[in-house]
């Protein structure tokens, strides 16, 4: 009987050091990172107000034949190495044409030896490469033109190239590829209905609005009503100014006055003169003398 207790007994001490042994090795494995082949890496650009994320890992050419062999052609790619690359888009954009939802993505290509390369959206952002990939969760396929260049570059990379505060081309770079996807955003629209939006919860962003519509020329006639909206909540400084420049923008030049007459008496009695009351003052006076 003591024998078969001293057996169980050493079973189970051996089973709790195996236990305590693999614990100690999942611990150890969780506290140290070891560097990777290919590399993580993060692009992040703004177009207008929209924010646009590339999360993707680097591989090197490590003078290896890329096209045809490490990547081969006809077949779908992770456009990266390790787990799928991922775009995260905050607004709606547009890519080579199709329309793509504010949310994040799997990004893959698949590479042809002539011709064009076909790009794919998917919905999973969580895939591991191509693994568990089902194309009935494509957003969209659309065709993209690759470029082939002189000089080679080793680690494959995305950028942000011929930036506008409405489009930009998201470029991929690796051996002598060069392979351009165009993006555009509807910035001035996007920017308007966000302004809403705001104006319906904080009225403070009427001014906003308002500046955005001087400095786009554009929604003129709902600037001026947001400015009004302003002024019947508190006459400032700043929104009799805002409703002179509108006014002006409109071709009523008489009214344009009389608001920018009130707009630098009330800021010449602030405490603190207004940044560009000078400026304000200097227009008035070039206004009056074209009138």
């Amino acid at each position: 009987m003591k024998m078969i207790l001293s057996r169980k007994q050493g079973f189970i001490g051996i089973a709790v050091a195996f236990v305590l042994l693999v614990s100690a090795h999942n611990l150890f494995a969780q506290a140290v990172r070891f560097p990777s082949p290919s590399s993580g890496a993060v692009v992040k650009q703004s177009i207008g107000i929209t924010d646009i994320t590339i999360t993707y890992s680097r591989p090197g050419v490590k003078g290896r034949e890329v096209w045809g062999k490490l990547v081969p052609y006809n077949e779908l790619w992770r456009t990266g190495a390790n787990m799928a690359t991922v775009l995260e888009v905050t607004d709606e954009v547009m890519i080579e044409g199709q329309k793509l939802p504010a949310g994040k993505y799997s990004l893959f290509t698949i590479p042809a030896q002539t011709g064009e390369w076909t790009l794919v959206i998917n919905k999973n952002p969580a895939l591991g490469g191509t693994a568990g990939y089902k194309q009935e969760e494509d957003v969209f396929r659309t065709k993209v033109k690759p470029q082939m260049q002189t000089a080679s570059r080793e680690w494959l990379e995305f950028s942000f190239e011929d930036l506008t505060d409405s489009s930009a081309n998201v470029v991929l770079y690796w051996e002598r590829l060069r392979l351009p996807i165009k993006m555009t955003v509807a910035t001035q629209e996007l920017t308007f209905a966000k302004a809403r939006n705001a104006v319906a919860n904080a009225q403070g962003a009427n001014l906003g609005f308002a500046n955005y519509a001087l400095q786009t020329n554009s929604n003129l006639d709902e600037a001026l009503k947001m400015t009004d909206a302003s002024i019947a909540v508190q006459e400032t400084y700043r929104n009799n100014v805002i409703k002179a420049r509108i006014l002006e923008k409109m071709g009523k030049k008489a009214d344009a006055v009389k608001f920018l007459e009130k707009g630098v008496k009330m800021g010449k009695e602030m405490k603190t003169a207004p940044f560009d009351l000078a400026d304000n003052e200097k227009m008035l006076a070039t206004w009056k003398s074209a009138k």
